[in-house]
């Protein structure tokens, strides 16, 4: 098979699992997005039971995920300066990027100074919106919401909603099971 031969299969298969997404779920994803299973890669990557995290996620170093937890596109799971460690029931939004080291001290002072690393940890049962970015260092708790957009650099606790640049407490998460609610202030 020659190189033309091969661009036209993948091409060929492209189309027919978009097509099959467009019909099954109304969606079109990028190529590898949508050739990849999801749950296989989180299973690869030695996540939780019945995790998923799109082909176009970036993994970095030590990344550790609970089962059931879902991991958006675009995404940046930087675990190399410390670990990261995502809980279970969790869902990572499209274009959340987690950082557990910083090179700004590092820029700023010409190379002289060390990155900055720290672990970041996230609790069961959390929600990070789209296009927010967690620091180094940072532990988020159990059953909190991080709205979208939002700069998390620093600790958020147990059932707390938080939002903005730099992310501050809007609300809390109050009930539990089919109680559970969202609460702002």
């Amino acid at each position: 098979m020659d190189e033309a031969d091969l661009d036209a299969l993948l091409r060929a298969g492209h189309v027919r699992r978009e097509r099959e997404l467009r019909e099954r779920f109304d969606r079109s994803l990028p190529f590898g997005d949508t050739l990849g299973d999801r749950w296989d890669r989180a299973a690869r990557l030695g996540f939780g039971s019945e995790a998923s995290i799109y082909d176009s996620a970036i993994v970095l170093g030590d990344v550790r995920v609970g089962a059931h937890t879902w991991i958006g596109p675009f995404t940046v799971l930087d675990g190399s300066g410390g670990g990261l460690e995502i809980g279970a029931w969790c869902s990572i939004s499209a274009g959340v990027h987690l950082y557990t080291h910083d090179t700004v001290l590092w820029a700023l002072s010409a190379g002289i100074q060390p990155r900055r690393t720290a672990p970041v940890a996230i609790g069961d049962c959390c929600y990070i919106g789209s296009q927010s970015v967690v620091s180094a260092g940072v532990t988020i708790g159990t059953q909190c919401v991080v709205g979208a957009n939002s700069f998390v650099d620093e600790e958020v606790p147990d059932r707390t909603v938080v939002a903005g640049s730099p992310a501050r407490p809007i609300g809390r998460v109050e009930g539990d099971g089919p109680e559970v609610r969202v609460v702002f202030d």
